[in-house]
């Protein structure tokens, strides 16, 4: 007995006019083959999301976490609030703020209320803010101005509630550094002049608000370096930043 005997015998082609008919609605009809093909891709990503904004947000409360009991000077507090901007860069409105409450109730369990309100105003918000920015492309001036605001802001807060929890009036302490840095500007350029009160409250909200700018200018660049290496790229910087940056 040969090999060839042994082989199944292959199906004869129904050459009917039905089975033509059912094959030429198949053909004509490939729809229900793409449904199928594409739920699955829906189906994963859900879970996906659910994910990242998870891990987003723990780590940018564990980066909180971590630079408050070791502090490593401002290289952590660049990144506080950029996972969840990335979050928002990845997943939309929705995820972002849904990263922002996680990250706050990660911190209130691992460090209590009080430290947790201290992240999510102003880091956690800002990261809301800085990825709507950067999802809409807007420029950089804008989005840099938007979280000085939201910042300066988050120093009042933290001054008025550190305030009501000890009793003291933490604005006197800040009025008083600002007050030593006046009297010393006008020592070296030559004033005999006593700074008035409202020039030293002026004087405190400006630097309030020149650090807030700094520090978010610098977060832009941290972001630009780092989410460009992700696959999910900012606005891209004015040209002298860009020329800088090149050297």
């Amino acid at each position: 007995m040969s090999i060839l005997d042994s082989l199944p015998d292959e199906p004869e082609e129904d050459t009917s006019p039905e089975s033509q008919t059912e094959h030429n609605s198949k053909s004509d009809n490939p729809e229900p083959k793409q449904n199928t093909l594409l739920s699955p891709q829906l189906k994963v990503d859900a879970p996906l999301r659910m994910v990242e904004t998870a891990f987003l947000a723990s780590a940018s409360g564990l980066i909180w976490f971590i630079n408050f009991y070791f502090p490593l000077g401002p290289v952590l507090r660049i990144f506080f609030p950029v996972p969840i901007a990335l979050v928002y860069l990845r997943w939309g409105r929705r995820a972002a703020w849904m990263a922002a409450v996680t990250s706050g109730l990660l911190l209130s369990v691992l460090m209590g209320p009080v430290r947790s309100l201290l992240f999510v105003m102003p880091f956690a918000f800002m990261g809301v803010l800085l990825g709507a920015a950067w999802y809409r492309r807007t420029p950089w001036i804008i989005s840099i101005t938007l979280g000085t605001l939201l910042g300066t802001l988050g120093v009042f807060f933290r001054l008025w509630l550190l305030s009501v929890l000890s009793g003291e009036d933490l604005w006197i302490y800040l009025i008083t550094q600002v007050t030593e840095l006046i009297e010393w500007i006008f020592l070296k350029l030559g004033l005999l002049n006593t700074p008035s009160v409202f020039l030293i409250q002026l004087g405190a909200v400006a630097l309030i608000v020149i650090n807030n700018f700094i520090y978010l200018f610098v977060v832009h660049l941290a972001a630009l370096l780092l989410l460009d290496r992700l696959g999910n790229p900012i606005p891209r910087p004015p040209h002298w930043v860009q020329v800088l940056m090149d050297y």
